[in-house]
């Protein structure tokens, strides 16, 4: 996905001529610390909330104020990790979007990242998650989808995160199957380490109950 397709079009930009007042309101309204400044289609910077708290006159126009954040933008075509890695590092509430002559198009907000997220994780889809920590040099994704499709299984989701000064890896994996004690099994007999398991089982069969009861078993 790149982030034209993520822009939010209900979001109006803030102008020069918009007093203190108006661009308060309007954070309040969208519930952002930050909006674009334009001028018909030219992205000057982002305002926050921060640039005009030093400002006793709301009555002023926020072209007359400094901005501290003049450049953070990403281009239309650029991918979703670099929209998120903007918000991250700026710590922002909304990442404006320009095209290829650096048009202003309109913002990304957090919402949209995290809707974003839930598509991609598949965080509506029943099943399992299983957290593995693995070596990073045996990080075969394709041996981990083997093990989950013996269980005629399949993997929904996967991330990994990697730690500083390590060469030990998290792998998470979310499988289309509630009952997942036997892909921890497999997972186990080829010494895989399983780190975390969970899963999301109806109250009325007992997949909870052969899943608790495997546990006990290898915990002897």
């Amino acid at each position: 996905m790149i982030a034209i397709e993520l822009i939010a079009d209900a979001i109006p930009p803030a102008h020069t001529s918009d007093t203190i007042q108006k661009v308060y309101e309007r954070m309040v309204e969208f519930r952002v610390r930050h909006l674009p400044i334009v001028n018909e289609d030219q992205f000057l910077g982002l305002i926050s909330d921060d640039d005009m708290q030093g400002e006793s006159d709301n009555q002023t126009p926020v072209g007359a104020l400094a901005l501290s954040l003049v450049n953070p933008y990403v281009r239309e075509d650029q991918h979703v990790y670099d929209v998120i890695r903007l918000f991250h590092e700026r710590k922002l509430t909304v990442v404006p979007v320009l095209d290829v002559k650096q048009n202003y198009l309109g913002v990304i907000t957090i919402n949209a990242i995290t809707d974003y997220f839930a598509q991609i994780t598949s965080v509506s889809q029943p099943g399992g998650i299983i957290v593995l920590e693995i070596n990073n040099k045996n990080n075969s994704l394709a041996h981990m989808a083997q093990i989950v499709e013996s269980d005629n299984a399949q993997i929904l989701s996967s991330y990994v995160q990697t730690f500083p000064d390590s060469t030990r890896m998290e792998v998470t994996l979310k499988v289309n199957k509630q009952d997942i004690s036997t892909i921890i099994a497999t997972f186990l007999r080829y010494e895989y380490d399983i780190k975390a398991t969970f899963n999301h089982t109806d109250h009325n069969d007992n997949a909870k109950d052969r899943y608790d009861s495997l546990m006990n078993y290898l915990n002897l």
